[in-house]
């Protein structure tokens, strides 16, 4: 006697890619919705004046938040890849590890005005940075590197082991397969953790609060890494706390060019990542 089911293994699956694109919908559209929200309430302050060198320009700040993400991140990937091989490939699985993994897991749920007054403490007045663009560059590393070990690590630890034993069986050393065989396949996931990273950077506040950033209308882009920087974020802030003299709209226009940077960043690389993985498969 033939079983008859009442829901089809062909209904069931359909149900379920059903449920998964409703998921997706309910993180995306809300994002959108707000994106166009911003664009609505902006769209008379989006004109090609906020993107001259003039006064009153956003350019400046474009550049700054450009600098500082590029900066966190040359910063924070060597520390922590470096980090993520040693975990996965070296450290083993003593309470030692066990603890250190916690407090790395730990360590990204700190608050990041934490890290702003650690970064104030440490970069700006043990170290004599000073305010600046490298100050806040370092604080944001220490933020996102949690994140960028832990990422990193799972990567690494996706490549099938197979491919490490059959190195070794080759009379390649532990480094050499590291650096010939695990992390050629790991790169695409560390790039990802990386964009994790970028996005994170890009719109903080509290960290660059007090280590590298100021309010100004005028002033021009930095000089050095030891000048400090107008940013987007801390921009948007002043704005919308302590500029009475700037319109609704301005703030508004700011929060849809910060966004639309935050975006843009991500986009350029996760096509970069894109390349790359498609290039390891040739």
């Amino acid at each position: 006697m033939k079983t008859r089911y009442l829901v089809t293994p062909q209904l069931s699956q359909a149900l379920a890619f059903a449920l998964l694109w409703l998921a997706a919908a309910l993180v995306i559209l809300p994002v959108f919705a707000i994106i166009i929200y911003m664009f609505i309430q902006g769209f008379s302050a989006l004109t090609v004046d906020m993107f001259r060198l003039s006064g009153g320009s956003l350019l400046p700040a474009i550049v700054g938040t450009l600098c500082l993400v590029v900066l966190t991140a040359l910063i924070a990937a060597p520390f922590g890849v470096a980090a993520a091989i040693y975990l996965s490939e070296y450290a083993g699985q003593s309470s030692l590890v066990r603890l250190i993994r916690l407090a790395i897991v730990n360590l990204a749920g700190v608050p990041s005005v934490v890290h702003g007054l650690f970064g104030l403490a440490l970069f700006v007045q043990l170290f004599n940075f000073g305010r600046c663009l490298l100050a806040g560059a370092c604080t944001l590393a220490l933020l996102v590197l949690p994140l960028v070990i832990s990422t990193s690590e799972e990567a690494l630890r996706q490549v099938p082991h197979s491919l490490r034993q059959a190195s070794w069986s080759l009379g390649a050393t532990r480094w050499q397969t590291i650096r010939r065989v695990v992390l050629p396949n790991a790169f695409p996931g560390i790039i990802t953790a990386l964009i994790l990273s970028i996005g994170r950077a890009a719109g903080e506040t509290a960290p660059i609060l007090f280590t590298a950033a100021f309010y100004s209308l005028t002033d021009p882009f930095p000089r050095s890494l030891f000048d400090e920087i107008l940013v987007l974020p801390y921009q948007l802030f002043v704005m919308a706390t302590e500029a009475p003299d700037v319109t609704t709209e301005q703030k508004w226009a700011t929060a849809f060019v910060l966004v639309v940077l935050v975006l843009a960043v991500n986009l350029g690389a996760i096509i970069f990542r894109t390349r790359l993985r498609a290039a390891h498969r040739r």
